[in-house]
């Protein structure tokens, strides 16, 4: 089965194939990265944007959670995801393997464990894409196609502050305006770090940003920690009025 284009047609050339990474992180990360238990996850409705070749939404899938997955890459069919996303591991696993110093290596043992997991996490998104298409929507930050507070929860890993070199700080608050429009309740972001693992500049604008449209900040340590200094999720609450 292959991906529909939205629109039958792939909107720009910033979508195209070669310009997106396609690599994800396991449920299980998922759930040590944003302190998640199954009961925070029951009867909630959940957005995860960007969500790449991650395998939270088959997983949470599976529990009977009512789960959507958006990313730029969606607008591919799943055959080229999946080549492209083994590829991207290889890629990957080169860059750590010559700089293991900046990761931490307890929820790993090696770089073949690492590649394992993000292999699994793969094989698992391609699978629940071709068995639940409509649960994968094709999108381009900083627009989402989604109604207006569509999700309680929106759970956004490894974009936002993370790319702080490329993604400039308009280009975060629109995204965080975004996401404030489609969330009734909480959204996670982790980590808070960019590439290098320095907190990102972007950071405390965008708490300030939050402050101002209602929505209360909260910085919390995870129990998940590969990358070195990242281990804070930033957890955004809608106040009550």
């Amino acid at each position: 089965m292959k991906r529909k284009q939205l629109n039958n047609e792939i909107p720009s050339s910033e979508t195209r194939l070669d310009r997106i990474v396609f690599i994800g992180r396991t449920f299980e990360e998922y759930m040590r990265m944003f302190d998640l238990d199954e009961q925070a996850l029951e009867g909630r409705s959940i957005l995860d944007c960007p969500a790449g070749a991650c395998s939270f939404t088959a997983h949470a899938g599976k529990r009977g959670c009512q789960v959507t997955a958006a990313d730029i890459a969606y607008y591919h069919d799943y055959d080229k995801l999946a080549m492209k996303g083994l590829q991207d591991i290889g890629h990957a696993m080169e860059h750590v393997g010559l700089e293991q110093d900046r990761y931490l290596w307890a929820e790993f043992e090696n770089v073949e464990d690492l590649r394992d997991e993000r292999g699994r996490a793969l094989r698992d998104c391609v699978e629940d894409m071709e068995l639940h298409p409509d649960r994968y929507v094709p999108a381009t930050l900083p627009v989402l196609p989604f109604a207006a507070e569509q999700f309680d929860l929106t759970l956004s890993a490894h974009f936002l502050f993370t790319y702080s070199d490329r993604l400039d700080g308009e280009f975060h608050l629109n995204t965080l305006r975004e996401l404030f429009r489609v969330t009734r309740q909480e959204i996670r972001i982790f980590p808070l770090v960019d590439q290098s693992g320095r907190q990102s500049e972007h950071l405390d604008p965008l708490i300030s940003f939050a402050d101002s449209k209602g929505w209360g900040a909260e910085l919390k340590a995870v129990p998940y920690h590969f990358q070195r200094n990242a281990n804070q999720m930033l957890i955004l609450r809608k106040q009550l009025k």
